[in-house]
């Protein structure tokens, strides 16, 4: 007799045959008609999904359009000159990428370049450092480094890898706005490193960004060797298939067209209302019953497979940005969200699924299986089993152990690691996100709160400049002495002050034995 649990697999089991993907729900404890009761709010969803798709103004704020899936897809895009603009850059892509790798856009000396040096920060470097981790090789044409912070430090152990390859170096630069200050830092930087060693920058530079923007203005100026469009339509948490992916996945060698039309194969079975074989809207919904409609447990990502271990933390971008939200769409206080984490398999094992099986039971778990171990000849450990054998018995036996203590978990598998399946794979995603956010009922498309940090950077640093004019000399003054000066709070002063007594000379500190006695002043 089969066993209840055979038959709620085979109940709940999707599987795209051309797509090599396949998603199963079934150790979900979802109730028997739940999927039908949320049918009202799927068919919203449905609704929403085709709008955005059909270029509707899904992001107010800044009163655009939402157009990523017409970058797999450019004969969807709701205008001709939307879908030229798409096919023209991904030309251009290409043939900036061959030329690269031939010789013919070569470095200010020597004979070619051999390493690409990305600078961006969230969506324009987690989307490309995801895609070249999963897909990338040793003998790929070019070596990629990223710069994506502005943390100093980084930015010196980055430049130590270099040493005299500085020379054999392209700079892409990538920021929509072009004035991102972290992007704007690691360039200024970047510039003043190839000036020092007699390199002729624009020579090596290539800039993707908005049209006519700050950074735009700059490399045109400045003669760059190229710059590539990121289109306003565009948000960074899904542009790893615009220019922002795309350029360090072709200077990679990597094949972008199957990578695209991978991701346009996974649209298209979700595109479709059908809630039993769209994998997108069960995505969605899994979430949706997992939290309760409020983000009451974490989405862990946990993919058996090292080529895929910085796929949560893309996710985390992708999903968290998106869904994490203050209001709803009708301005109802929601505090809406889905807290993501994850690592990679079978490594979690020795880590966090101690926890995840007899700890807190905040979570549900979605493996990611991969079918196919290696490219190269198989090999085995011990007779008849090889190391994959042991890595697909770690998967199965993880979800049952987890099963066992009634933690709920997803399994997603994919044929194999290539261009095609990691475009699915963030497609599916993508669309998932956008399903969940019309089923509570928020924006998806829109980052209010990031816009508020940025404000308040800005704030704490012309409080900086502020206080750098108001230090007196020994024997000096305390933090809550000089936010009275400068109007400011005490807080912010003193660690203000803090930092700039660790890294400028010319500003000293005299410990006290509270905070509020430390004094400041200049040496």
């Amino acid at each position: 007799m089969a066993s209840s649990k055979w038959q709620r697999f085979q109940d709940y089991f999707l599987q795209y045959d051309d797509i090599g993907f396949s998603l199963d729900i079934s150790r979900m404890r979802f109730r028997a008609n739940f999927l039908e009761e949320m049918a009202p709010r799927v068919e919203v969803a449905f609704r929403a999904m085709q709008a955005l798709e059909g270029g509707a103004l899904s992001n107010p704020d800044e009163n655009r359009m939402v157009g990523h899936y017409w970058l797999r897809a450019p004969e969807l895009a709701p205008n001709e000159q939307i879908e030229q603009q798409i096919l023209e850059t991904n030309a251009r892509i290409k043939q900036f990428a061959a030329d690269v790798h031939s010789g013919k856009i070569r470095p200010t000396k020597g004979e070619t370049f051999r390493h690409v040096l990305l600078i961006g920060i969230g969506g324009s470097t987690l989307g490309p450092q995801f895609v070249c981790d999963a897909l990338g090789s040793a003998d790929a044409p070019l070596k990629l480094h990223f710069l994506d912070n502005t943390d100093p430090d980084g930015f010196d152990r980055v430049f130590a890898q270099f040493g005299t390859a500085l020379a054999a170096t392209l700079v892409v630069v990538i920021s929509k706005s072009g004035g991102t200050k972290e992007t704007r830092n690691g360039m200024v930087e970047t510039e003043a490193r190839f000036k020092a060693a007699g390199l002729d920058f624009r020579m090596h530079a290539v800039a993707v960004t908005g049209i006519d923007s700050e950074l735009d203005r700059h490399a045109h100026k400045n003669g760059w060797l190229a710059r590539f469009p990121m289109f306003d339509w565009i948000g960074g948490r899904t542009s790893v298939m615009s220019a922002v992916g795309l350029l360090p996945a072709a200077l990679q060698g990597l094949d972008i067209d199957e990578f695209l039309e991978g991701a346009a194969a996974m649209d298209r079975q979700t595109r479709r209302p059908e809630v039993r074989r769209n994998a997108a809207i069960l995505l969605a919904l899994m979430w949706h019953y997992a939290g309760n409609g409020r983000g009451e447990k974490d989405m862990v990502i946990l993919p058996y497979k090292d080529r895929l271990m910085l796929f949560s933390r893309y996710l985390q971008q992708l999903v968290m940005e998106s869904l994490g939200k203050e209001r709803d769409l009708d301005g109802n206080l929601v505090h809406q969200g889905i807290a993501v984490y994850g690592n990679k398999g079978s490594t979690d094992q020795h880590a966090y699924v101690q926890q995840l099986r007899d700890g807190v039971p905040n979570f549900f778990a979605t493996f990611i299986e991969v079918q196919k171990d290696r490219a190269t000849e198989r090999f085995e450990v011990e007779e008849g089993v090889t190391s994959g054998d042991y890595l697909q018995g770690f998967l199965r036996g993880t979800r049952t152990a987890l099963d066992q203590n009634d933690r709920e978990s997803i399994t997603i598998s994919i044929a194999a690691v290539n261009a095609f399946t990691v475009g699915a794979l963030i497609a599916l995603y993508e669309r998932a996100v956008g399903f969940y956010g019309a089923l509570v009922h928020i924006n998806a498309y829109h980052q209010p709160g990031v816009e508020a940090g940025k404000k308040a950077a800005t704030e704490i640093l012309a409080l900086q400049r502020r206080l750098k004019q108001q230090l007196p000399a020994r024997p000096g003054r305390s933090a809550e002495e000089l936010a009275a000066t400068v109007g400011a709070d005490a807080e912010d002063v003193y660690h203000v002050l803090r930092h700039l007594a660790a890294n400028d000379v010319a500003i000293g500190w005299a410990s006290g034995s509270l905070p509020g006695r430390d004094k400041f002043f200049r040496t």
